[in-house]
């Protein structure tokens, strides 16, 4: 492993995953994820990292005058801690992705309030987002939200289990400087809440972003096909859903029965290109977002 290495991009002012190493395109970095959180640079470890491994990426990070800080987080230990290593011992309240600011916490919680990997899909809302009502389902800290009315959306409702999370989403509202009455913020149980979210429907947009699991209250291989049977009775004729998943051991497949079986009033679109980092070898391994289409009704 003496000999790993790599290529950095051109760190500049904006967030983004630097490796992505899970992916296994960066030979000798497949324990690791590298996030660029300007100025400081974030190791996610998913376990013990190789001394040659991590003096080596030391050692580039370094020579980078961008960078002022390094740290690490090992997911592999219970809390998932993260250690200073070099630099600056302090960290970035917030960082901005695509021009757009977003509240970020280093070492508080396991995530530290925004996913990089998912950088494309939020692009992808901003782009079609004028005029429409959108429903964002676990929308942890409102990311796709702020996308969402930065690009014009006229109304974003969003649910999540966490009121902490959704408090970090009305900040990234503010931060910038977002008309945080054209967002409502539900921290519910999504399974009993559907009568309310279609009480601001029809929607033009549905995004669905769940965890792969969450301890007592979602479990992606049974609960998946009970938020898909619901889409039907949110969706606008010709609405469109965005359905993520980032459980490596489901396949785009998982997605596209989900939908045949429990909705095939939709039909798929397209599955959404990632970043262009977030390199992966097997591509049904890593994050998918696939977009469906409801068909219209036929009077």
């Amino acid at each position: 492993m003496s000999n790993f290495s790599f290529d950095l991009p051109e760190l500049g002012a904006e967030a983004l995953r630097v490796i992505h190493g899970r992916g296994n395109c960066v030979p000798g970095a497949e324990a690791f994820n590298l996030e660029w959180l300007p100025p400081l640079a974030l190791i996610v470890a998913y376990e013990p990292l190789a001394e040659p491994v991590l003096a080596a990426l030391m050692a580039r990070l370094q020579a980078d005058a961008a960078v002022k800080s390094i740290y690490l987080q090992q997911r592999d230990q219970p809390g998932a801690p993260v250690q200073w290593l070099w630099g600056e011992a302090q960290t970035p309240s917030q960082v901005t992705e695509h021009g757009l600011h977003y509240q970020v916490d280093i070492g508080t919680n396991q995530n530290f309030g925004l996913f990089l990997d998912m950088a494309a899909g939020r692009q992808w809302v901003q782009q079609r987002a004028s005029g429409k009502t959108i429903l964002n389902l676990f929308s942890y800290t409102c990311g796709f939200a702020v996308a969402a009315l930065a690009g014009g959306a006229e109304l974003v409702v969003n649910l999540d289990m966490s009121q902490a999370a959704l408090n970090v989403g009305r900040n990234n509202l503010r931060l910038n400087q977002l008309d945080v009455k054209r967002a409502k913020f539900f921290a519910h149980d999504l399974f009993k809440s559907w009568g309310k979210l279609r009480k601001f429907g029809p929607y033009d947009l549905v995004i669905a972003d769940p965890p792969s699991m969450q301890k007592g209250s979602f479990l992606v291989e049974k609960d998946y096909q009970r938020i898909v049977r619901q889409l039907p009775s949110l969706l606008s004729d010709n609405g469109q859903a965005l359905l993520c998943l980032n459980a490596p051991w489901l396949d785009q497949q998982f997605l596209l029965d989900c939908v045949a079986n429990e909705a095939p009033e939709l039909r798929f679109v397209e599955a959404l290109a990632r970043p262009d980092l977030v390199l992966e070898k097997d591509a049904d391994a890593g994050l998918k977002v696939l977009l469906f289409e409801r068909a219209a009704a036929v009077s």
